[in-house]
């Protein structure tokens, strides 16, 4: 990945970033990072918006545009919309319902594979990230203070079809509740869908 991408990657992955900050992720100068970052503005990549986070001078935080967002894959977005009202209009909800409970079935088995040599609920949780990273959703474990842990989503490369039939988001829950097993909880504390820069899942053992 070159210097120009990794930019967008970053704060792809973790949300708007000053110049500094990202001068330090990616071993450059200040003025260097802001060339990178003026570069993409051009493109119409990325913006930035001006933070009041502390008293005296705002900090600058630079985040992506709809267009930079687009740059990730999102598996045929179009295509995938136009197969879910077709399937709607041919066979109902109903039929849709069978749809997406087929493709959860198949999410499952393909899960508890990768997570079988998993032996506690840590490396469950790290087990279920790299399968939904090899999927495309870019996600990240964080342990918080209390021991709960987070499955962060900064990607949804299917996000176009949630919007269209947002049972893929609950059918996503469901899953991740049994897979991960009875010892845990499993809630969603932010979302794509409700205007959130990323889906977080939070898990808690039992």
């Amino acid at each position: 990945m070159n210097t120009a991408d990794h930019t967008l990657f970053l704060i792809k992955t973790r949300g708007p970033q000053t110049a500094q900050q990202l001068a330090t992720l990616l071993d450059l100068t200040s003025m260097g990072a802001r060339k990178q970052l003026e570069a993409w503005q051009e493109k119409g990549m990325v913006t930035y918006e001006d933070v009041a986070d502390k008293p005296g001078r705002p900090s600058r935080r630079w985040l992506l545009t709809d267009a930079g967002h687009a740059r990730f894959p999102d598996r045929h977005a179009e295509l995938t919309v136009q197969l879910i009202d077709q399937v709607r209009s041919l066979f109902g909800d109903a039929g849709l319902e069978k749809l997406i409970t087929s493709r959860e079935q198949i999410s499952e088995r393909d899960y508890r594979q990768h997570l079988a040599a998993a032996r506690n609920l840590p490396e469950r949780v790290q087990a279920l990230a790299q399968a939904r990273s090899a999927e495309g959703y870019m996600a990240d474990i964080e342990t918080q203070a209390d021991g709960s842990l987070l499955l962060v989503e900064n990607h949804c490369p299917i996000c176009a079809a949630a919007k269209q039939c947002q049972q893929f988001c609950r059918s996503e829950l469901d899953l991740f509740q049994r897979v991960l097993g009875p010892d845990c909880s499993v809630g969603r504390v932010e979302h794509m869908l409700a205007g959130a820069r990323r889906c977080v899942y939070v898990i808690k053992k039992i």
